[in-house]
């Protein structure tokens, strides 16, 4: 929690007891599905926590916003960024519907009213959104392909409606495949932790 506080010292107080919960809330649900890797509980809010909100480091986003969280897994980033943005809708899915069980009961124990969550491929997907956010789901042509319809086109941020994915290693194979236009923002621009460096945000816009 220090970490948060730190780079975020303007959470509310709500705010901050709702990230509180989270490490005793994983720790308790990740022994029965596997939200997270096991090794990671103890750097929670370092590896999945700040992970997350480095987006909220690039974008803040607008009131009546809508974000779709694609492939959610344990609840990454969609959760900690409801949390960072209560006027913003956040809609979370993912395929496994034990995770996306669990990630509802953390969600309802949080407290969190601005968050749906829902089994559903994102190709069965009617709705549309300002953002599709992601992390470790598949390749950045692939994402690109599955959101791009899912974008609106009128943009009510200060950056363009578009795909911010988070990626790390050596990405240059994988982005010469994106027919999209791009930006690789380093997360290690905004944190300082080690685990952040080769760690990227990648926003494809139209």
């Amino acid at each position: 929690m220090e970490q948060l506080l730190r780079y975020f010292p303007g959470l509310s107080e709500r705010q901050v007891a709702q990230f509180a919960q989270l490490a005793p809330l994983y720790s308790f649900w990740n022994s029965k599905v596997n939200l997270i890797a096991g090794s990671d509980l103890i750097f929670i809010y370092e590896r999945h926590v700040l992970h997350s909100l480095s987006i909220a480091k690039m974008i803040e986003f607008a009131p009546g916003s809508r974000v779709l969280d694609l492939g959610t897994g344990g609840g990454f980033p969609g959760i900690p960024l409801a949390i960072c943005f209560p006027d913003t809708e956040f809609h979370l899915i993912d395929v496994n519907e034990r995770k996306t069980q669990v990630v509802q009961t953390i969600v309802l124990a949080v407290g969190l009213q601005n968050v749906v969550i829902e089994k559903i491929l994102a190709e069965e997907l009617r709705n549309q959104y300002d953002f599709v956010v992601c992390r470790a789901v598949s390749s950045a042509s692939n994402l690109a392909q599955w959101s791009g319809q899912l974008l609106r086109t009128e943009s009510i941020n200060d950056l363009p409606n578009g795909l911010l994915m988070l990626k790390g290693g050596d990405l240059k194979g994988e982005l010469a495949e994106v027919k999209s236009p791009y930006h690789l923002l380093p997360i290690s621009s905004f944190f300082g932790e080690r685990y952040f460096e080769e760690k990227y945000i990648v926003y494809l816009y139209s």
